[in-house]
């Protein structure tokens, strides 16, 4: 037990106690022209009540939803690709694409955000695909596909990579078995591996999504400021108007949320393999 003292000390002081405090601040009373709230501010839930109103709804309404998209989108391209390193690639072409994710994953994060904002921006090709998808460049709906395409580009290597170990633990003769049945190949990927491998496909999921929600240098510079994740409203209470508790209040809302879907997303699926 004493060599667990470290961790336990380590984890009280670097995780639960700033949660606590966080948690103590968000029922502050806060007074505007002040930084934070004062040290004998009486306790309220103003700062929870003031988060009922539709306006703030929008902020994580939006936040979910392109969250979501992008992290369905992710998996969609990441799987092919681990599947295809670990069935089809052979072993020096699956080192330089291995390397090459992970190259991406350690890539600046700014350098990632503009090098998307510059493609797909009016000075790149965002004029032409706005076109195409006959909708304003300079609309909401353009920036929150800009946003989808910058949190893809951290996603997609982060998604191949979760999943290359899942696709190796399946045993390929039960694909081969589905063929030899008479299956088609896309049948027999669809019944056969997207089935076996669904543990690590939720796992790679949830991954992406808890990262998506969190994510606030792409919102906020692909968002341009009209569209914007939970993590930006954070930062403008704490940073621009120095409203703690009221950030706070957010801060703890938003965990509190995060938990409940990891919690129901994974009790949905083990009853549905227990089902199985």
């Amino acid at each position: 037990m004493l060599i667990l003292l470290p961790a336990v000390f380590v984890l009280v002081a670097l995780l639960i106690l700033p949660l606590a405090n966080i948690a103590l601040e968000s029922i502050r009373l806060f007074v505007p022209g002040h930084v934070g709230a004062a040290s004998d501010a009486p306790y309220t839930l103003q700062n929870y009540t003031e988060l009922l109103r539709p306006a703030y709804l929008r902020y994580f309404l939006d936040t979910f939803r392109i969250s979501l998209i992008a992290s369905m989108l992710a998996l969609s391209v990441g799987y092919p690709i681990a599947y295809y390193l670990v069935r089809r690639a052979g072993p020096r072409l699956r080192r330089i694409w291995i390397t090459g994710l992970v190259a991406l994953i350690f890539l600046s994060i700014l350098v990632r955000v503009y090098a998307v904002a510059l493609t797909f921006g009016p000075t790149g090709f965002g004029t032409e695909i706005a076109a195409v998808l006959d909708i304003s460049p300079n609309g909401g709906t353009y920036l929150e596909i800009m946003i989808i395409a910058g949190l893809m580009h951290f996603l997609v290597p982060m998604a191949a990579l979760s999943l290359i170990a899942t696709i190796q633990n399946i045993n390929p003769r039960l694909f081969e078995a589905a063929l030899a049945l008479g299956a088609a190949r896309t049948v027999a990927y669809l019944t056969v591996m997207l089935p076996l491998s669904a543990r690590g496909i939720l796992a790679a999921f949830m991954l992406c999504y808890t990262f998506c929600i969190s994510a606030f240098v792409i919102p906020m510079v692909l968002g341009k400021g009209r569209v914007l994740f939970v993590s930006n409203l954070i930062y403008s209470r704490y940073g621009e108007v120095g409203d703690y508790p009221g950030g706070a209040a957010i801060s703890i809302v938003m965990l509190i949320l995060s938990v409940l879907l990891v919690y129901v997303v994974t009790q949905a699926a083990g009853s549905r393999w227990e089902k199985v």
